[in-house]
């Protein structure tokens, strides 16, 4: 499982998803899982890296799941209509 950092944003996206690409990349196993529980401060470019995310994971055939997904950016992908696209990990999971 691979730890999204506490901020987020336009400015941090680019690194973020290099740093996710190289490591998402080097796990082993059918499912790709990213703990959001750390982000605090983010914008829309969250999003994006998490749909990238999700792009990767099904071009190496493999599945992709978010924890923690904060609520307001939940509710931000709701309002970009991408909320289906990012797949959300059951409470407990």
């Amino acid at each position: 499982m691979l730890l999204l950092p506490d901020t987020l944003t336009v400015r941090e996206a680019t690194a973020t998803l290099r740093m996710l690409r190289q490591s998402l990349r080097a796990q082993s196993g059918e499912l790709l899982l990213i703990d959001a529980s750390g982000l605090k401060r983010f914008d829309s470019s969250a999003l994006a890296v998490l749909l990238e995310c999700e792009r990767l994971a099904v071009a190496w055939g493999k599945r992709f799941e978010v924890r923690h997904l904060p609520p307001r950016l939940a509710a931000l992908a709701e309002v970009y209509g991408v909320a289906g696209i990012i797949p959300v990990a059951a409470a407990g999971a």
